[in-house]
């Protein structure tokens, strides 16, 4: 009898959690087994009931896994856009499902909104790359030049920054701060790789930082060539933090948002995306027609988010992330001045043409 009733009992809360997670199921069917989906689907429904008693959202970048991105997630997209959703929600709190210089760009545009991340070692090598030391140092080797960071960067670092940018807007931020400085070059931290194409796009000098993207920085002109030989047929997007030699080689080069954009309006019938694995993962759920090729690499920081560390996080209420008030004052100007541009009408692409022709950039 006993044994009966728990039965019924498991059966009535698995049908529950099938009614709020059979919508999700379409969308991640091919990255996750059928074995493995009660477990998750479970965890989807706990996150998402834990969220409405904690009055949270989570922010799930494009480079989450497809069980978190389509879950759990509220928000989703690049980290600039998810911290500038997050500023308008009306929730006491925020959970990054992404990496830790995303947590601290949301609590500067929401600083009296308590941010929360999974995990404090989802770090990122290209934020790693540089400091707030190291750009006081620049500024002072370059007095008088306005310095751009890209906003996959510390909050320390935004704070030594004139305005920041991303892969979408860099080329119109650069040529803003130029005309608005009165100069012809313009110093761009801390990707190389960004810097470099963004210098194909535009007439103004470029100062780069030697950072990069682990995840970006190992694709090659030979993976392109060898993708186009093996799928003659297939479009290739690829996004500027990968080298010069990969953008010119490709179709398509743009922010994963113009990536998205791209792929949902053309429905090509064979794509690969040069970027994070989950990238491709996460769009395809969106455009089923559309077959995804790799190749593709995994951020090992991204991936230490997972649904279990999720569901603790808003359980415990941990970890969180503060940013002390001077540094998130300073910081906030730099990516409010970037906020206050004009956006695009769409999301930027990158002239392959122009990509084709190199252009020299100063290295510091």
């Amino acid at each position: 009898m006993e044994a009966t009733m728990a039965d019924g009992a498991a059966m009535a809360r698995w049908t529950t959690v099938q009614d709020v997670t059979d919508h999700v199921w379409p969308k991640v069917r091919d990255h996750v087994t059928p074995m493995e989906w009660p477990v998750q689907a479970e965890l989807i429904a706990e996150i998402n009931r834990l969220k409405a008693d904690r009055d949270a959202v989570i922010l799930a970048h494009n480079y989450m896994t497809p069980d978190i991105f389509h879950g759990v997630g509220d928000y989703v997209g690049d980290s600039l856009g998810l911290a500038k959703e997050a500023a308008r929600s009306d929730a006491k709190v925020i959970v990054q499902a992404g990496v830790h210089f995303m947590a601290e760009t949301s609590k500067i545009l929401s600083p009296d909104k308590t941010v929360l991340i999974p995990d404090l070692r989802a770090g990122c090598s290209l934020a790693a790359s540089i400091t707030g030391a190291d750009v006081r140092l620049i500024k002072a080797r370059y007095p008088g030049l306005p310095v751009v960071t890209y906003v996959n960067t510390t909050a320390d670092v935004k704070a030594e920054t004139d305005i920041c940018c991303t892969s979408a807007n860099a080329v119109q931020v650069v040529e803003w701060a130029a005309k608005e400085w009165g100069v012809d070059r313009v110093i761009l931290i801390p990707d190389e790789f960004l810097a470099r194409n963004v210098a194909a796009q535009t007439t103004v000098g470029i100062i780069a930082w030697k950072g990069r993207c682990e995840v970006h920085e190992r694709f090659t002109a030979a993976d392109i060539a060898d993708m186009r030989a093996a799928y003659p047929g297939a479009e290739i997007l690829a996004h500027p933090e990968c080298p010069e030699d990969v953008l010119a080689a490709s179709d398509f080069a743009g922010s994963t948002a113009a990536m998205t954009d791209y792929v949902a309006g053309r429905k090509p019938k064979q794509v690969v995306l040069i970027t994070e694995c989950s990238m491709a993962s996460n769009v395809a759920g969106d455009v089923p027609g559309v077959q995804f090729i790799g190749p593709c690499n995994l951020c090992p920081h991204m991936k230490r988010i997972t649904l279990e560390n999720i569901r603790d996080c808003l359980i415990n209420m941990q970890f969180e992330v503060t940013v002390p008030e001077d540094m998130a004052e300073r910081a906030r100007l730099a990516v409010q001045r970037m906020v206050d541009l004009p956006p695009p009408a769409i999301p930027a692409r990158y002239d392959l043409f122009k990509a084709r022709h190199h252009v020299a950039v100063e290295l510091i």
